[in-house]
C-alpha cells in the first residue's frame, strides 16, 4: 500500500507545484513585457539500486527531493521561460517602447545591472530615463539623460531624438539562449549565477515607439490547465483515502485474527 500512497502524494505536490505557476501567470496577464512559465518533470520511473550509480550525476543541477535513493517519483525539473512575442498594445506615450522580436532592454540597479522586456519608462525631474521602479535605463554609453520639456522621438534602431537631436541610443541586448536567465521580481532577469552568458547585440530587433508589450498569457489556456490541475488532485486526494481505508482494514484484520 506504501507504493500507492507515494504516487498519490507525489502526484498532488506536483499539481500543488502547478497550480501556483498558473496562478502567477494569471496574475500577471496585464503585466507589460511579462513572459509566462511552464514547468517540466523528469524522474517518473522507479529505479533500481544499480541505477544509482549515476555516470552523469554532473548533469543534474540540484539534488532531487527526496533524495532517488529513497523514493523515485515525478519531481518538477525546471521553470522554464516562454520568452515568445507578446500582442502590442498602444499607449501614445512616447516614452513607452516595445521590443518587435527577440532582446532586452538594460536597467541599472543597487545589485548591478538586470535585463528586462517592459518599456514603461518616464523621465526624472533632472532628466534621466528610468523604468517604472525608477531604475535608470541604460544607453549604448551609459545611463540615458534626456533635456526636459523637449519633443521626444525613439526610431526602431532604439536612437533617442529630442527635438531632431541625438540624445542617446537605448541598449538593446540578446543572448544565444534565453534561457540563461532567471526571473528577479518586478519584470526583472538577471543572468543564472554560473551561468558563462554573453550579451549579443539584438540586431534584428526593432523598437516600436508609443507601445506596449503585453503578457504572453493565454487566460483560456491557463484556466483550462487550472481546471485540469484542480481535477487531478481531487483524484490523487481520493487515491490516498482509498489507500489510507484499505491499510486500516488490513490491520483490523490482522489484529481480529489473533
Amino acid at each position: 500500500m506504501q507504493s500507492s500512497m507515494y504516487n498519490a502524494l507525489f502526484g498532488a505536490l506536483t499539481q500543488e507545484h502547478r497550480l501556483a505557476n498558473i496562478s502567477n501567470n494569471l496574475a500577471n496577464v496585464n503585466t507589460s513585457g511579462y513572459k509566462r512559465e511552464q514547468l517540466a518533470f523528469r524522474d517518473v520511473f522507479i529505479r533500481f539500486g544499480h541505477d544509482m550509480l549515476d555516470p552523469i550525476s554532473a548533469v543534474h543541477e540540484k539534488s532531487l527531493l527526496p533524495e532517488p535513493d529513497q523514493m523515485a517519483q515525478a519531481r518538477i525539473a525546471l521553470s522554464h521561460i516562454d520568452f515568445s512575442q507578446g500582442g502590442m498594445r498602444e499607449t501614445g506615450n512616447p516614452l513607452d517602447v516595445a521590443l518587435n522580436g527577440e532582446g532586452f532592454f538594460k536597467v541599472r540597479t543597487a545589485q548591478g545591472d538586470f535585463y528586462t522586456r517592459n518599456g514603461n519608462f518616464h523621465l526624472t525631474p533632472e532628466g534621466q530615463l528610468v523604468n517604472g521602479q525608477n531604475y535608470p535605463v541604460l544607453g549604448e554609453a551609459g545611463e540615458i539623460l534626456v533635456e526636459p520639456g523637449g519633443w521626444i522621438d525613439i526610431a526602431p534602431n532604439g536612437e533617442i531624438s529630442i527635438n531632431g537631436e541625438a540624445a542617446g541610443v537605448l541598449q538593446i541586448v540578446t543572448f544565444e539562449n534565453p534561457q540563461v536567465l532567471e526571473k528577479m521580481g518586478q519584470n526583472l532577469y538577471r543572468i543564472r549565477e554560473g551561468m558563462n552568458a554573453l550579451e549579443q547585440p539584438a540586431e534584428n530587433t526593432a523598437v516600436v515607439n508609443g507601445y506596449l508589450e503585453n503578457a504572453n498569457v493565454e487566460v483560456v489556456q491557463e484556466m483550462v490547465g487550472m481546471i485540469d490541475t484542480h481535477r487531478l488532485f481531487e483524484a490523487y486526494q481520493k487515491v490516498m483515502h482509498t489507500t489510507q481505508e484499505a491499510d486500516q482494514k488490513v490491520i483490523r484484520d490482522l489484529a481480529s485474527a489473533r
